[in-house]
């Protein structure tokens, strides 16, 4: 928390947004595609009513749609995720429930993850 936002920064001083999940999972010994699009598309998606801390919560992208999110934030859980929100912003603590999510994914639940 608090390191800034910085686009296709991969850390440890800044990172974007699939860069810091991609670094969290790593932390913990699972690796995940590099783009928000790619970590959707990798899956497993999952309901929102089965969200739980650990999973990742997907946002419109440019086009608007599901199939390419743009951005992509870390469920902690009570409707809060952890994320490199954009430039001007460090990394924070926000609520997704009043942000339209298109989707969320449990990596840890991904064929082939013990």
């Amino acid at each position: 928390l608090g390191k800034p936002y910085l686009w296709a920064a991969t850390g440890p001083d800044s990172f974007d947004c699939s860069c810091l999940m991609q670094s969290a999972y790593a932390s913990a010994g699972l690796s995940i595609p590099r783009t928000s699009q790619a970590q959707y598309a990798w899956g497993p998606q999952i309901p929102a009513t089965q969200a739980q801390p650990g999973d990742l919560v997907y946002f419109p992208g440019s086009d608007g749609t599901v199939a390419a999110p743009g951005h992509v934030g870390m469920v902690i859980g009570h409707g809060l995720m952890i994320e490199a929100y954009g430039s001007g912003y460090a990394i924070r603590i926000a609520s997704y429930t009043n942000r339209n999510p298109v989707g969320f994914t449990r990596p840890t639940a991904h064929a082939g993850v013990s």
